[in-house]
């Protein structure tokens, strides 16, 4: 799960922080950005008076220039949140941004990025199961720099103890079984977040892409499997009721006290993995049946804004070239301790650190959450998802009930 900026310019290898798009004022559609009810402002009903485009406003003693882009589909009797971003210091917007992935489709269809196509941007050697949370309508905008996901840790000790052999966990029967061992050894079985935000989702993607369900059917049959499991983890005391507030920075705190055998977590808490006073292992997250479960990937992708003076686009292109080549990945995404997206770089990461290779593994069966061309409906359908994943943990609603009222409601969602 990305924990930095989602937006960074970057103007001749300078980064500098900003909201969303500079000299940009992007509107979009509900649940494009964010969370939340919308609420009604005093325009709507109002016959529309801006239109997309270029606009001039005095600001400072100076005229300014700003893009305005309404949806194709406006309606001005349905609220929509706007997508807000200041001038770029000196006016002028960067060659190149780095860009958190899920925002890449909602500035891709506000019209804020160019396509690599256009570009003349390699994306080449990028794992295409990567590349493709930055795509939109077939049309990639941007490479990625790296990636994290999640797989689940293991306390090595206490599974001893409980007489658990991490190599039998291979799909949710043998891994809810050895739950019930760990419990029946007086410990405690998993941790995770189910909180009501993007984490809550992110965490419980993996179950649900595992048990083979679509976001586009919140309330198939497969779907319901996976957030039943999760209910029945929390019935039977295989996992704690703090799930339901935990973010992934609390449910790691539980698994470092070391009364867990397992806690769902991500690449970022390797540094603090070597803090454990215990000997722990990683595993990924399994399928309902087996094998590896596809987790959500978070990480950043390089991507050019679109620029008046089309002739920046060849400095773009070479910044972008600059920033991914392999040298410069290696260093970078070691620092971040983010996987590589190229199999190469990949590569020289596991023979630098073997204990990488099951991250690397998990990221190759990874999937953007804005995949399957989903774009910027994903925002919407996540928070029915972790709306539902409340719901059923809290006891409010079963799992069935609460996933066809996520379905209608991110159905109803424009």
């Amino acid at each position: 799960m990305p924990r930095r900026p989602l937006v960074v310019g970057v103007v001749a290898g300078v980064a500098g922080l900003v909201l969303a798009m500079g000299g940009v004022a992007l509107a979009a559609g509900p649940g494009s950005a964010g969370a939340g009810t919308l609420a009604a402002t005093a325009g709507c009903g109002r016959a529309p008076t801006l239109t997309s485009g270029s606009h001039t406003i005095s600001s400072g003693g100076q005229n300014r220039s700003y893009i305005l882009r309404i949806p194709d589909n406006y309606d001005n009797n349905h609220p929509y949140r706007l997508i807000f971003g200041f001038h770029w210091n000196g006016g002028n917007s960067p060659d190149v941004l780095i860009v958190d992935n899920p925002v890449i489709s909602t500035l891709a269809q506000a019209g804020a990025l160019t396509a690599a196509d256009e570009t003349g941007l390699d994306t080449s050697a990028s794992a295409p199961n990567l590349l493709g949370a930055g795509r939109l309508d077939g049309k990639a905008y941007g490479v990625p720099i790296g990636a994290n996901t999640l797989a689940l840790w293991y306390n090595k000790d206490l599974l001893g103890r409980a007489g658990v052999d991490v190599a039998s966990i291979r799909d949710w029967p043998s891994l809810t079984a050895a739950l019930a061992k760990v419990k029946g050894a007086g410990k405690k079985g998993i941790t995770f977040s189910a909180i009501g935000t993007e984490e809550g989702s992110f965490q419980f993607l993996p179950w649900f892409w595992g048990s083979g369900a679509q976001l586009t059917a919140l309330d198939s049959p497969r779907a319901v499997s996976a957030l039943t499991l999760w209910k029945d983890w929390l019935t039977r005391g295989y996992a704690p009721n703090s799930v339901i507030t935990n973010t992934q920075t609390t449910s790691w705190q539980e698994f470092a006290a070391g009364d867990y055998a397992f806690a769902e977590n991500g690449t970022w808490q390797q540094a603090n993995a070597e803090k454990l006073d215990f000997a722990y292992g990683i595993i990924p997250v399994p399928g309902s049946a087996g094998g590896t479960a596809p987790a959500p990937t978070g990480g950043e992708f390089v991507s050019v804004p679109v620029q008046r003076d089309t002739g920046r686009y060849d400095v773009s292109r070479k910044l972008v070239a600059c920033l991914t080549n392999p040298d410069n990945l290696l260093t970078t995404d070691t620092t971040l301790s983010y996987v590589a997206p190229v199999a190469a770089v990949q590569q020289k990461q596991v023979a630098a650190d073997p204990g990488l290779k099951v991250w690397v593994d998990a990221v190759n069966a990874a999937k953007g959450r804005t995949g399957d061309n989903l774009g910027t409906r994903y925002p919407r359908i996540s928070e029915q998802l972790w709306t539902a994943v409340q719901g059923a943990l809290s006891g409010a609603k079963s799992p069935q009930a609460a996933l066809t009222a996520a379905q209608g409601a991110a159905a109803a969602a424009r």
